[in-house]
């Protein structure tokens, strides 16, 4: 299947489940993100079935004595909470120019709703934070199936509206990282600094794992847009302008240079960053981020 043809199933599954599922199907099991609760080496406890839960985890011995499934639980030394944290602020409604049906917002979803499954396949407790508007939209961390529903029902709820909550309203919410976590932000990053960053580089100095994916359009990428098309910036002052030739070198040169700027603060403070174009295979997008690798405590990669 082709890049685009991915991209646009993904744009077009109906319900957002289903097109984590057609993501995941294509990955096997080419992605393990966080440590896990379940696999672990030390026994912890029984716990009923799932939908979901790994059959390989079942004790089939206590199946034959109960006559019901029982998963077998165990505990790594430290536990890892999964936060997913979606910039939902007017940019993130820009169109892709060459799969109809797609935007930054759906993409964004689709992959924080796919690490989300992760998180729930391996165990982990998993959370959701919605940044737009006067305040942060705040789902705690559970287990299990329900809480990937809950967390999905919000996800399929928010559209891309305004700009980002105010900087003492994002630190307010920081309360959420108090055990070890990993942080996986999806944002356009079209606004560094801001009040987004500020909270990536404070949590990563409490010592998360925060996780970077700045989703872009190829149009964005490639400063490809239509000059007889009048833009307005959804978060600036609404004035009118047109992308013609003569803007075109200027676009580009300022794009880069902080693009650059954002890539260079996110190494400086040891922030896995991806970058990619909303059309790309949703899976290689994802698989590329989760394995992202931090430095060793030496300073290697």
């Amino acid at each position: 299947m082709s890049v685009l043809a991915s991209a646009a199933l993904a744009a077009h599954t109906g319900k957002l489940d289903l097109a984590i599922r057609h993501v995941l199907a294509g990955l096997g099991h080419g992605i393990h993100a966080g440590r896990e609760r379940g696999a672990g080496v030390e026994f912890s406890e029984y716990r009923a079935y799932a939908p979901g839960d790994e059959w390989r985890r079942v004790d089939w011995k206590l199946m034959a004595r109960a006559d019901r499934y029982y998963v077998r639980e165990a505990e790594r030394d430290s536990h890892v909470a999964v936060w997913l944290v979606l910039d939902a602020t007017a940019s993130m409604l820009e169109p892709s120019r060459s799969v109809e049906g797609l935007d930054k917002l759906g993409m964004a979803r689709l992959l924080l709703g796919c690490a989300g499954a992760i998180a729930q396949r391996q165990g982990d407790a998993f959370g959701l934070l919605i940044c737009q508007g006067e305040r942060a939209h705040f789902t705690p961390a559970a287990r299990g199936p329900r809480q990937l529903q809950r967390v999905l029902a919000q996800l399929e709820r928010v559209d891309a509206a305004g700009t980002l909550p105010a900087a003492e309203v994002l630190r307010a919410s920081l309360h959420f990282a108090r055990a070890p976590s990993v942080i996986c932000v999806a944002s356009d990053f079209l606004d560094w600094p801001s009040p987004l960053s500020e909270a990536m580089l404070r949590l990563r100095g409490m010592r998360h794992d925060v996780r970077a994916l700045c989703l872009q359009t190829e149009a964005e990428i490639a400063a490809d847009f239509d000059a007889a098309t009048a833009w307005r910036d959804p978060e600036g002052d609404n004035r009118l302008f047109r992308f013609g030739r003569d803007v075109r070198a200027g676009y580009a040169h300022r794009r880069d240079e902080h693009f650059d700027m954002v890539a260079r603060a996110c190494r400086a403070h040891d922030i896995p960053y991806v970058a990619a174009a909303i059309e790309r295979a949703p899976g290689e997008t994802l698989r590329t981020w989760l394995q992202a690798k931090r430095k060793a405590p030496g300073g290697r990669p």
